[in-house]
């Protein structure tokens, strides 16, 4: 089974970016769909965008869409969420989840997950 370890996340100002990277390790990456979720205290955890297996389709919710871009590169091990003009609204805990075979946007889905990284916009 595959697990997994995020980073990136940190303290960035309104309009600022990170960067958020998932490294894989004990399994075959490639045959995994990635997906980022996030969760906002005393919120549940919502989909934020995922990614197919051979990176030739992805998908965003709505808030994050034309801000964030998911990206993999297999050969790495490793999939990214690039975040972009970011606001407080997007200060959350961000998750990096797997599943083996087609990619979902449902959080019951995924059965391997990563501890978390926290994203903090300040205004």
């Amino acid at each position: 089974q595959v697990q997994l370890v995020e980073s990136g996340g940190g303290l960035v100002q309104v309009g600022g970016s990170l960067r958020l990277s998932c490294i894989a390790s004990g399994g075959s990456f490639e045959r995994y769909s990635v997906a980022w979720f996030r969760q906002a205290l005393g919120k549940e955890r919502e989909f934020v965008a995922y990614i197919s297996r051979s990176v030739d389709s992805s998908y965003y919710e709505g808030s994050v869409r034309g801000r964030f871009t998911i990206s993999r590169d297999n050969a790495k091990n490793t999939a990214y969420l690039q975040m972009d003009r970011l606001s407080p609204e997007d200060t959350a805990v961000y998750y990096c989840a797997a599943r083996l075979g087609y990619a979902s946007a449902s959080r019951g889905e995924y059965k391997y997950w990563g501890q978390g990284t926290q994203v903090t916009v300040s205004s």
